[in-house]
């Protein structure tokens, strides 16, 4: 008994002799505990295991803050946290002090919980290692540890048929069943909603979200989806590209986890692989709008949970370590984007990919080959792992526009269309509201041909292929309509949600359907009074009515298709009927607002 006392007042005296001497010197004292990856390499947190390792580290130092942010799907509220070596944890102040974000999600798919792992390794190191810290002096790091809280807690070990580990881990859809990956602009989730204000607080210079790869096999345990290129202001395109993509590749090929760009396959990789376009829909397309330097770094499945932690772990580590080295860059670069879209007048909206003259780069993949299928007896495609390549192959990879928009001088929200205020809000668009009724002249879309999806994406039913035809008109705006200026950081945004035409746009995402139908009509028989009547005395359009009689056989045929045809051109046609609401203001004048 004498000798167990004697052992613990020696094991307390260390400890707090310990203890003194982290005071004295400064250092950080390690950490008491380990992340489930730290016990079990092929384990992934719980979200309740996750938040309780953040909880821990923010009381252990003072230079991590943990928050809670709004709501998710879930009912819980979204947790932030935020590493600054100087203690400052206010954005407003942080920008000012041309202090650098770096902004990391995770758990966005909570069955590729790489980042989920690796930021808690990486924060973990960071706090403890002093050595590390001078990397932060211009930098703040601010994570959310895990975005899609409801597929975290749908725990399974089955969901991810074609991948390799770990034990457990969360489902692809949220509590509502949606891919939170591709609601940034529509924000059906409250993750989202609440995400688009967090994004709007903190206006990272450089953000990353962490994914795990589907798709073919290959020798390299990391990918990267950059946010394409073209698409982004020339400034930051070509930092991207000359400088930043050129060191991070290179300081990866310094590991054991060289990294190639996604592989977005045309059929097997050796044939070619092309740039993905990440429309804003997309973490890296949205946070590109708003002059952000974005990745996905996109583990393979197949190789080894270990492997895919540890990958995105230092992938993560030297980007903190390249945004010390290039502060000045990137800030200079961002700064010219952001005043250059304040100030822009054409903005690109659509965008295909040009075949032509593409890029060679160093692959190293696995030769794809056939056999018969033990199921169907057909032929099946398989990667025989015994027979590593290395060559050159095809890098699709620039992106053309197809549709480019002069932006008006402003935008008129009729407040009707409460959703949309919402989310210009959520994404600090700064606005103003009419303070009487006006007409204003104004230049108007009515829709006039569209494609719609035959079953449900996300949640709605999307609409493509637009043809719009534009035309300047008198217009009533009311009091509380609300005027969005584009003369802002926000253009982008604003330009690609509120121009229809926008493959992103919220009219594509059908928060403007109620103007696709026709709310009156018309009785035939005594429509035809009035229209041969209203005929009498427009011969122009008799006259393009008898033109179309001669040259359609089934209109010809027809007796409503022709009073419609006249009723349509008519004084009797609701002329809100395809008329996008949202006015575009041309010209700069005096406008009653607050």
């Amino acid at each position: 008994m004498q000798s167990l006392i004697t052992r613990f007042l020696f094991v307390l005296f260390i400890f707090q002799f310990q203890s003194i001497t982290f005071a004295q010197t400064g250092e950080t004292m390690p950490s008491a505990f380990l992340t489930p990856f730290e016990k079990n390499n092929n384990t992934t947190a719980t979200y309740h295991e996750a938040i309780d390792i953040y909880k821990k580290l923010a009381r252990q130092h003072p230079q991590l803050e943990l928050r809670e942010y709004g709501s998710t799907d879930s009912g819980f509220s979204l947790h932030l946290a935020i590493l600054s070596t100087n203690g400052n944890f206010d954005a407003d102040s942080l920008r000012s002090s041309e202090t650098q974000i770096l902004m990391i999600n995770n758990g966005i798919h909570p069955g590729e919980p790489c980042g989920v792992d690796a930021s808690m390794l990486l924060l973990k190191d960071y706090l403890e290692k002093e050595e590390l810290q001078k990397y932060l002096e211009k930098t703040v790091i601010v994570i959310i540890p895990l975005y899609n809280i409801g597929g975290a807690l749908n725990r399974n070990s089955t969901t991810r048929a074609n991948q390799n580990g770990p034990e457990s881990y969360g489902f692809r859809g949220n509590a509502q069943n949606l891919d939170l990956n591709r609601d940034f602009i529509k924000c059906d989730s409250k993750n989202a909603q609440t995400f688009n204000q967090i994004f709007a607080e903190w206006q990272p210079d450089v953000f990353i979200d962490n994914h795990t790869s589907n798709g073919a096999d290959y020798q390299y345990k990391l990918t990267l989806v950059t946010t394409q290129h073209n698409k982004l202001d020339p400034n930051l395109a070509k930092y991207l590209n000359k400088e930043m993509l050129p060191h991070l590749y290179g300081e990866m090929a310094k590991t054991e986890y060289e990294m190639t760009p996604y592989v977005y396959a045309r059929s097997t990789p050796d044939e070619g692989i092309a740039g993905f376009l990440d429309l804003p829909r997309y973490s890296s397309g949205y946070a590109a709008l708003f002059n952000s330097i974005s990745f996905m770094p996109e583990t393979h499945m197949l190789k080894p949970f270990k492997d895919r932690v540890e990958s995105v772990r230092i992938f993560m580590d030297r980007m903190i370590k390249l945004m010390h080295i290039d502060h000045k860059k990137i800030q200079s670069a961002r700064k010219k984007a952001i005043e250059n879209t304040k100030t822009k007048n054409k903005f690109e909206l659509n965008w295909v990919l040009n075949m032509e003259n593409p890029e060679k780069i160093n692959f190293k993949g696995f030769e794809a080959k056939y056999k018969p299928s033990e199921i169907t007896g057909h032929s099946r495609l398989y990667y025989d792992r015994n027979a590593p390549y290395e060559k050159e192959i095809p890098f699709f990879n620039n992106y053309v526009s197809t549709l480019n928009v002069t932006k008006p001088e402003a935008y008129i929200v009729p407040q009707a269309n409460h959703e949309v205020i919402q989310r210009l809000q959520w994404n600090g668009v700064e606005m103003q509201k009419l303070t009487e009724d006006i007409e204003l002249e104004v230049e108007l879309y009515k829709i006039e041909d569209f494609k719609t999806t035959d079953y449900a994406y996300e949640g709605h039913y999307l609409h493509s292929k637009l043809k719009v035809k534009k035309s300047t008109q008198k217009w009533l705006f009311r009091k509380g309509d609300y005027v969005v200026f584009t003369n802002q950081p926000a253009n982008r945004y604003i330009v690609e949600t509120l121009e229809p035409q926008a493959p992103d746009s919220f009219f594509s995402w059908n928060f403007f359907d109620g103007i696709l139908m026709q709310k009156e009509y018309f009785s035939s028989y005594v429509f035809e009074d009035l229209a041969a009547k209203y005929l009498e005395e427009n011969p122009e359009l008799r006259a393009r009515l008898e033109k179309k009689k001669a040259e359609d056989e089934k209109f010809a045929a027809s007796t409503r298709t022709q009073l419609n045809f006249v009723y349509q051109n008519s004084p009797w046609h609701e002329k809100t009927h395809r008329v996008y609401p949202v006015g575009r203001l041309i010209q700069k004048i005096d406008l009653p607002i607050e």
